[in-house]
């Protein structure tokens, strides 16, 4: 199944990457994420502190937050990127023509608790349990990690910035990941369902992030400012010991070039996209990571593919 992004020229131009996290999708997807097993020690180890807690927002937003399928959009307000309030407030003012309409669509996937009709009616006191919710939860399992989702939004941004440079916003969708494919003038994206979204001039805000989505995210309703999440190519997960001891022995570059190549084996150029370098620097940095043991290059054709060593490893796990 596929979500089908329909782009003009327009589009094209109008196309932009978020250079700052979004805190409500982070906090939306980091809901999912805590619903799934993941093969990630940080990530389950995150996991399990937030569960410890036993906090009682969960008991509100994990209806509306289910492991798979949709979720309502007016928990993801498009003018909330500035801070978590910015985003609370836009969420209070959602028109209650939206906050019924995505409830309606969530209470078509299974039932819904009584509460969720209050909300669909826009009372005051239903919204300000959901805000008050979403303002506990984010404050103990999502502000905890703003260095890191900063951290990683910016050099996401720098490298797509950078490619942008190179090849123009078409080598950005080209490039934006796995499940992801540009087809001009279509980005086709895996997708728990089919959809087709026509930016009609509107251009498209990819807004990278730190918690994964077993998918890209996208809005369901045609009429809100498109934007599409995916994931950050990230270099340290969440809570993620060995990224933070290694940043200040071997500095933060060498540190995300070592977690790229945990990651698979990768060629100068595209290390060079994935931490916003040039090829040179690069270079420089994955010898010094071979002279210490920690990195193996190979040249493929006309490529140097780099991969961790079983020592590199060992310091990555902390």
């Amino acid at each position: 199944m596929l979500l089908r992004i329909h782009f003009t020229g327009a589009d094209l131009a109008r196309t932009s990457v978020a250079s700052r996290p979004d805190p409500l999708w982070e906090t939306v997807l980091s809901l999912r994420m805590l619903q799934h097993r993941t093969a990630n020690p940080a990530v389950e180890a995150w996991g399990r502190a937030v569960l410890a807690r036993r906090s009682g927002s969960l008991r509100t937003l994990l209806p509306l937050v289910r492991p798979l399928g949709y979720f309502p959009d007016f928990l993801t307000p498009s003018v909330g990127s500035a801070d978590v309030e910015q985003g609370l407030d836009a969420l209070t003012a959602t028109p209650v023509r939206h906050l019924s309409g995505d409830l309606a669509v969530l209470g078509a996937g299974g039932p819904l608790p009584s509460w969720t009709r209050d909300l669909a009616a826009g009372r005051p006191d239903a919204l300000r349990g959901l805000t008050g919710a979403l303002r506990d939860y984010h404050a103990a399992a999502v502000a905890p990690l703003e260095e890191t989702m900063r951290t990683t939004v910016r050099a996401e941004y720098a490298a797509q910035a950078s490619t942008a440079a190179e090849s123009g916003i078409e080598g950005v969708l080209s490039a934006l990941g796995p499940g992801m494919r540009w087809r001009p003038p279509v980005l086709e994206v895996r997708y728990p369902v089919d959809q087709e979204l026509h930016l009609g001039g509107r251009g498209l805000l990819l807004v990278p992030t730190l918690f994964r989505a077993r998918t890209p995210v996208s809005l369901l309703d045609p009429e809100l400012p498109p934007v599409l999440t995916y994931p950050a190519r990230r270099t340290v997960s969440p809570d993620d010991p060995g990224g933070r001891k290694l940043v200040p022995l071997i500095g933060r570059t060498r540190t995300e070039i070592l977690h790229h190549t945990a990651e698979g084996s990768r060629s100068t150029t595209e290390l060079a996209r994935l931490v916003g370098m040039s090829r040179a620097s690069v270079s420089h940095h994955t010898s010094v990571l071979r002279a210490a043991g920690l990195i193996s290059s190979t040249r493929h054709r006309n490529s140097v593919l780099h991969a961790v060593t079983s020592l590199g490893s060992l310091l990555l796990r902390g």
